[in-house]
């Protein structure tokens, strides 16, 4: 995935480990609010990331094929760093940790790590790599991530 993921007005793809697109992250689906519309490649499945307006805290809502799938909430107090939860629709929420910004964390459900992001797997500059465990929703995870890279990077 590349770092300038959400820039206004770009398409990024997602390429999976044999280097094969596997993701369209369409960046022109701007309205009054944040949105990115994602679609996977290879299911054909339709993801909408949203920014939620009038809340406390700051909220991204995610669809899945027209339906909630999730919501990614920050913490109400972050007293040394960014501290993320992701809500699933019909599942146990998941706890993201680690350093957001500088793309390094995991998601962990349960204490048991299901997703990590990482920069350090790759050479190349503004990319990062995710790996998901079997048990998840690849498609999921990648909107999950640029939900949080939108939040915490919103100037891009």
């Amino acid at each position: 995935m590349t770092q300038r993921l959400v820039a206004i007005g770009d398409d990024y793809y997602v390429e999976n480990q044999a280097g094969m697109r596997a993701f369209k992250i369409d960046g022109k689906v701007l309205r009054v609010r944040e949105t990115l519309k994602m679609d996977d490649l290879q299911s054909g499945d339709e993801y909408k990331i949203q920014e939620r307006i009038a809340r406390v805290r700051e909220t991204m809502t995610i669809q899945k094929n027209g339906r909630k799938a999730a919501v990614v909430h920050k913490a109400v107090v972050t007293p040394l760093r960014d501290r993320f939860t992701v809500s699933l629709v019909g599942g146990p929420d998941l706890r993201v940790q680690g350093n957001i910004v500088n793309h390094e964390y995991r998601f962990m459900r349960n204490g048991q790590r299901v997703a990590e992001v990482s920069k350090k797997w790759f050479r190349v500059r503004d990319s990062y790599g995710i790996e998901v465990s079997p048990e998840m929703d690849a498609g999921l995870v990648v909107a999950c991530t640029a939900a949080l890279d939108m939040m915490v990077h919103p100037t891009r």
